[in-house]
Formats: C-alpha cells, sequence, structure tokens
C-alpha cells in the first residue's frame, strides 16, 4: 500500500475503537515521520535495528520528551498490529524510564499578570476557562455550549484523557465572563469556534496566544497552557483542599498522579473556592 492509503486505514481502525479525535491526530502524524523514515524500505522487512535507529533519532536529534516518545512507540505498535497484522516488533518492546519532574506553576500573582494583558475577550475567555477548571488543551476545544452548567456552577468535561467523563469547577468570575463572550462571538457548535475545517479553535493558537501574554506581563518561564493545569491543582492545594477532591476534579485515575502536586489534606469538595475568583478578590 502507499503511505496514504496506509494512513487512511490507520486512521479507520482508531476511529472504530473510539479513540479520541485528538489521539487519531496525534497517532496519524507519528506514524506518518516513521513512514517517511523507513520510506525506501519494504515495510514487511523493515528490521529490529532500523526501528531501533528511528527510536533512536527521535531521542537524540528530534529531542523528544518521554511523553512524546511513548506516542512513537505506541502508534507503531499499533501500526503493526493492525495493518501489517504481524507481531510487535522486539525493539518497540521496550519500557521507558519515566523522569521524576516537578510540574513547572505559576503563582498566583503570575497568573493575575497574564489575565491583566490579555485584553482580546475570546482570548481572557479561554485563559480564564483552561486555568479555573483545570482544564487538558485537548477537553478546552472539545467543549460545547450544554457543557456549562450555571445552576449547579459546574463544567462537564467529556471524554477526558481514556475517555473518561468527569465535572470540574465553573468560578463565578468565568460565568460572567462568558455572558459577556456568548452573544459577542455566538459559537454554534464549540464553546470556542475557529475556521479550521471541524470549525475546533487551534491548540496552536491558543499556546502562542498565552506565550505572547506570558511576555508582555515579563514572565520568564517558558508557560504553556498545560502549566495553567498545573497551577490550578496547586493553589487548590495551597489552599488546604483535600488531594483526592483535586484527585477528581483534573481525571487522573490514579492518587499517585495527583501527589505530584504535594501532600494529602482535608476539606470537603463543597467548601471549595475556585482560585479564579479569589485572584479578582484580591484585586478589587
Amino acid at each position: 500500500m502507499k503511505k496514504q492509503e496506509i494512513l487512511s486505514e490507520y486512521n479507520k481502525y482508531l476511529k472504530i475503537e473510539n479513540y479520541s479525535e485528538q489521539t487519531v491526530r496525534s497517532y496519524s502524524s507519528a506514524l506518518n515521520l516513521f513512514l517517511e523514515w523507513v520510506s525506501k524500505s519494504n515495510l514487511d522487512k523493515v528490521t529490529d535495528n532500523a526501528i531501533k535507529d528511528y527510536l533512536y533519532y527521535c531521542k537524540t536529534v528530534r529531542k523528544y520528551s518521554f511523553s512524546s516518545m511513548k506516542l512513537v512507540i505506541a502508534s507503531i505498535r499499533y501500526f503493526y498490529l493492525k495493518i501489517l497484522k504481524r507481531e510487535i516488533p522486539e525493539a518497540l518492546n521496550i519500557e521507558l524510564r519515566k523522569p521524576s519532574i516537578l510540574p513547572t506553576v505559576l503563582s498566583v500573582k503570575e497568573i493575575s499578570k497574564i489575565l491583566d494583558v490579555t485584553k482580546n475577550l475570546k482570548h481572557k475567555t479561554i485563559l480564564l476557562l483552561i486555568y479555573s477548571a483545570g482544564l487538558r488543551l485537548g477537553e478546552l476545544l472539545e467543549l460545547k455550549l450544554g457543557d456549562i452548567d450555571s445552576d449547579t456552577m459546574k463544567i462537564y468535561v467529556r471524554k477526558g484523557k481514556g475517555k473518561k467523563d468527569r465535572y470540574t469547577l465553573l468560578s463565578q468570575k468565568l460565568l460572567t465572563l462568558l455572558q459577556e463572550y456568548l452573544p459577542i462571538y455566538k459559537p454554534e457548535k464549540w464553546l470556542f469556534e475557529g475556521k479550521g475545517a471541524q470549525g475546533q479553535y487551534s491548540a496552536t493558537s491558543i499556546a502562542k496566544i498565552l506565550h505572547r501574554a506570558a511576555k508582555q506581563a515579563a514572565i520568564k518561564k517558558r508557560v504553556t497552557p498545560h502549566m495553567l493545569r498545573h497551577s490550578f491543582a496547586t493553589h487548590l492545594l495551597e489552599q488546604g483542599i483535600d488531594l483526592r477532591y483535586i484527585q477528581e476534579l483534573l481525571g487522573h485515575s490514579s492518587s499517585k498522579t495527583t501527589e505530584i502536586y504535594t501532600h494529602v489534606s482535608n476539606k470537603k469538595l463543597g467548601l471549595i473556592k475556585n482560585p479564579l475568583d479569589e485572584i479578582f478578590n484580591d484585586t478589587t
């Protein structure tokens, strides 16, 4: 099969098995790079050494992170199983050592500075939502109008990581901003819509918005959208919120993932104050 035929068949399998759109895109992109690497070889004759060389190239030349390397390996393993219908090559049966790196977070003051310099209503609403709800970027892009529940002050997150649904917090300040945003931008399907074929806002655009705001706010850290999620969790812990509730809000399947933030404390979910509201209470 030609490369495009392989990728088309690959996408079909992923969608049939109910992988998220983000996963389909990520796996397909990773496989595409692998196919380009072995383009001069017969796929049935790609050796373990060739695969090993490719993984070495990804790590040493492209400087892939632990997560990116996991994605590369998983995408190629899936390709061998579903498309080539062969046993997984020995070169892909490896265990990556996960680095013990603490997440970089922004202080409450730094979050406030970023929000102050972000004047565009849509941009500010996006950044506030990621931070105040502790969302992954893909979860934000999948939000629809009906996922915002102002009666219970919750946000319904559909098919987060691992295809799991959950509820997270809806900040009063964010709700006020959304009530200003909606009649101006009039989104039809997605809460934040862009100009792409699917109408969803671009993840790359959001990263650029945040990077530009951080630069204007004179923040020296390399700020990413996921850092806002880390900051949300850390600021809740600084309020004394029980780690078990934070685990639920973040959608972590294991408490060990959440434990990276700090120690466990005892609070009831109903007593949680959204850290975003605390920021604006301090500045008014």
